[in-house]
């Protein structure tokens, strides 16, 4: 990878930052890729002097994604969205971004799913999903296709999301609660992203799912991060026909197609590959989590376990 030039599209957001350091910490020039460049400023300070460059550019229009990777060498796409026009992102941009790599020449695409991407999804999210990876097979046959399962890290939307409401509330509303999900750090995400981008004679052309070392149902989730904040507090199933009244809501806490989501375990499918295919050792949610946890805390990192 060394001095290969490397453009991540959404580079500059919480995976993408740490898809860069993996994949400078290799030697690589990394091009960010964005809609707003002033989210990506974080990672000019990751690499050397000059090793990183910056573009505009919005993945639903060509022209715009052939000029970001013009004279690359390798193309990771990371864009997603949870609310919005699922298959102009999903699909139509992933689309675009394999034509693109294929037109330019670049030799290795690592394009980025998730877990439950399925034709036959009840989300449209999942459905996008699916249609992405078909389009950007069709398009740049030997790309690595990785569907990662709930992604954490100190700026997660999952863990910090749950953490601040369980701080906030006396009792704790869990929605789906039989859900379950195998969470996996973001470090790990980004190492099998740089390991596939480096090797594409190895995991070219491959789907990896890339899962945590844990199965946990999303009332264990929320149980987990009560526990490590020292605010044990009473959790409370919602009813199906609750969150889906709640779902109705303009604003509410979750939408119909989140909800769809959540009808279907978000875990590796049996005998699928996944992180230790891809040379990376899994790391448990309980040996890097209470890092950024703790501030969650009654008295933050300076306190013992505080009493709910």
């Amino acid at each position: 990878m060394k001095d290969s030039l490397v453009t991540v599209f959404g580079g500059g957001g919480f995976l993408g930052r740490q898809v860069a350091q993996a994949l400078m910490a290799q030697g690589a020039r990394v091009r960010i890729a964005q809609r707003d460049l002033a989210t990506a400023m974080k990672v000019k300070t990751l690499g050397n002097l000059g090793q990183t460059q910056f573009v505009a550019a919005d993945i639903r229009k060509p022209d715009s994604v052939a000029r970001a990777i013009h004279g690359s060498d390798v193309v990771v796409n990371l864009v997603g969205i949870l609310a919005g026009d699922f298959d102009a992102f999903h699909h139509v941009g992933a689309a675009n971004v394999a034509k693109a790599a294929a037109a330019a020449g670049a030799t290795t695409l690592v394009h980025v799913s998730a877990i439950g991407a399925d034709a036959e999804s009840p989300s449209a999210y999942g459905r996008s999903k699916a249609a992405g990876e078909t389009a950007v097979k069709a398009a740049f046959p030997s790309a690595t296709i990785i569907r990662p399962s709930i992604v954490f890290g100190p700026e997660d939307q999952f863990l910090n999301r749950f953490a601040d409401l369980i701080s906030l509330f006396p009792v704790v509303p869990v929605i789906a609660p039989a859900t379950k999900f195998q969470p996996v750090y973001v470090g790990d995400v980004a190492d099998a992203i740089a390991h596939a981008a480096a090797q594409p004679g190895l995991y070219g052309g491959k789907t990896y799912e890339v899962a945590g070392p844990q199965v946990m149902s999303m009332k264990e989730i929320n149980a987990w991060i009560a526990r490590a904040i020292g605010r044990d507090k009473p959790l409370i199933d919602v009813p199906q026909g609750v969150a889906s009244l709640l779902a109705m809501l303009p604003g509410g806490p979750i939408s119909r197609d989140q909800l769809a989501m959540l009808g279907r375990d978000n875990v590796a499918a049996p005998g699928a590959e996944g992180l230790e295919a891809l040379g990376v050792a899994p790391t448990p949610l309980g040996a890097v989590a209470d890092k950024w946890m703790v501030r969650y805390r009654r008295h933050g990192r300076f306190a013992g376990r505080a009493r709910a």
